[in-house]
């Protein structure tokens, strides 16, 4: 198996190391890991631009979870 490699995306800068067990792992700027499908669920079907490292066809299966949830809404006493 080849090393792992650091891809760059030219339209949103996020970091995709590629080339490592278990499928390419995304890095993103604040929370956890994640892979292709959340990328694309969170971040390039709304950007959608040329020049993209991450295309649909890629992503994989997007499963509900990926998307992005805001945190609930907090209410006062």
């Amino acid at each position: 198996m080849a090393e792992p490699n650091t891809q760059t995306c030219p339209v949103c800068s996020i970091k995709i190391v590629v080339g490592v067990a278990g499928g390419d792992r995304v890095l993103f700027s604040t929370g956890p890991q994640g892979d292709r499908a959340k990328l694309w669920a969170r971040v390039c079907q709304y950007v959608n631009r040329p020049g993209c490292i991450n295309d649909k066809s890629r992503a994989g299966t997007i499963k509900p979870d990926d998307y992005y949830k805001p945190d609930a809404p907090q209410t006062s006493a």
